[in-house]
């Protein structure tokens, strides 16, 4: 699966964020979900992650966001 990089504005500032098309799509769909922009929920995830000890770089920070929320929902649909 090929790579697709977006530039996205965190903290007042550009960065571009290469992930998998299917990664998008996720994000997408979870920001829709939470009704508030994508933009918005990748500040809250880099937020997240700058909180750790040792944070990952954002596009990991960003995948391991997305497995979680899969694994909740899955939880959650099929005890």
């Amino acid at each position: 699966m090929a790579m697709k990089k977006r530039s996205v504005s965190i903290a007042g500032h550009r960065t571009s964020i290469s992930l998998e098309e299917a990664f998008w799509d996720e994000l997408n769909h979870f920001a829709r979900e939470d009704k508030r922009s994508l933009a918005s929920l990748v500040a809250q995830i880099d937020r997240a992650r700058m909180a750790t000890a040792e944070p990952h770089n954002l596009s990991s920070a960003l995948r391991l966001y997305i497995l979680q929320r899969v694994k909740a929902e899955n939880t959650t649909t099929h005890p």
